[in-house]
């Protein structure tokens, strides 16, 4: 097997969105408002969860792990982005690039897993209502929460030692704004095709184990649904269920995009606006599609904006 040390390259160049000074202008505004709103919306839902006992319960421990994820994942390619657009820097190490593409790929996984685990409460908590607190204990949470990180992380260490023991000769041009598996891949002066084989068959056995294990959970929570008598019943369970499901799509549909498929499939223009999709939107959109689909999270934030008006008054 070929080391990192017989490459060549030792930094990478990450292509910019625009090389025009006014767009790189308009865009370095952007996604510098985007990402201070990503990291006050989700701060705010931690920083609400974790004061408001209310919602000590294993949803919104779960969620609140969401939240987490949702910075780790623009905080590890945003900023060198944005000091790309905004300097013209576009150059990373070999290491730096490593280390992006490992932490990525980690945030990933990590996510994938969890919201397998968040539908299985779900189908828990609608499903078998009486015996929830009795199954989903904090024991439990605690258990099924560092499992889904570890998962994440071995998951990574093997892509990343896959992708970055090969050897990089020649170019050093990475066709998107951060460091990814479909780009690096495709710039390296050794075979890929077993790599790639062994990263989409551990992909899509995880991956299609953990969205098993949702939709499982999904035609067992939408029967239930359908055989309840109380109209508000039904209406409480589709409203704690629909964020949830909406949150599925967006990520499922993204990632399946960018990384469910060969190398020589991989279209820069193309990918880079799917990867802004659950990389840059998603993480957004998450808190705004929570807080204004659940009533506790939506009363919850009220009490805590109430609250620092008063500190702020006194």
């Amino acid at each position: 097997m070929q080391r990192v040390n017989l490459s060549t390259v030792s930094e990478f160049v990450l292509v910019g969105l625009s090389d025009a000074p006014e767009v790189r202008f308009l865009l370095f505004v952007l996604f510098l408002i985007v990402y201070l709103a990503t990291m006050a919306g989700n701060i705010t839902i931690l920083i609400a969860m974790s004061t408001d006992t209310r919602l000590h319960n294993p949803m919104y421990f779960f969620l609140g792990n969401l939240s987490l994820l949702d910075i780790l994942c623009p905080t590890i390619t945003v900023p060198k982005m944005l000091e790309a657009l905004l300097l013209e820097n576009k150059v990373i190490s070999f290491t730096g690039c490593m280390l992006q593409l490992f932490f990525l790929i980690d945030v990933v996984g990590t996510e994938i897993f969890l919201l397998a685990v968040m539908a299985y409460d779900r189908y828990i908590a609608i499903c078998h209502p009486l015996q929830y607190m009795n199954i989903v204990s904090l024991k439990l949470c605690t258990r099924l929460a560092i499992g889904t990180w570890v998962a994440g992380f071995l998951n990574s260490l093997l892509h990343s030692s896959l992708i970055f023991t090969l050897s990089f000769c020649d170019s050093n041009e990475v066709d998107q704004y951060y460091c990814d598996i479909p780009p690096v891949l495709a710039l390296s002066c050794s075979p890929t095709y077993s790599r790639e084989l062994v990263v989409l068959v551990v992909a899509g056995v995880l991956g299609s184990a953990a969205f098993v294990v949702t939709l499982i959970s999904y035609v067992y929570i939408l029967v239930a649904i359908l055989y309840m008598k109380s109209s508000e019943r039904r209406h409480k369970a589709f409203s704690t269920c629909g964020s949830h499901l909406t949150v599925v799509c967006l990520f499922y549909g993204t990632t399946i995009c960018t990384y469910v498929r060969p190398s020589s499939t991989y279209s820069p223009h193309q990918d880079r606006v799917v990867s802004m999709l659950y990389g840059i939107l998603t993480p957004l959109l998450n808190p705004i599609i929570y807080s204004l689909r659940n009533k506790e999270v939506k009363c919850a934030l009220r009490r805590l904006i109430s609250h620092v008006r008063t500190l702020l008054t006194r």
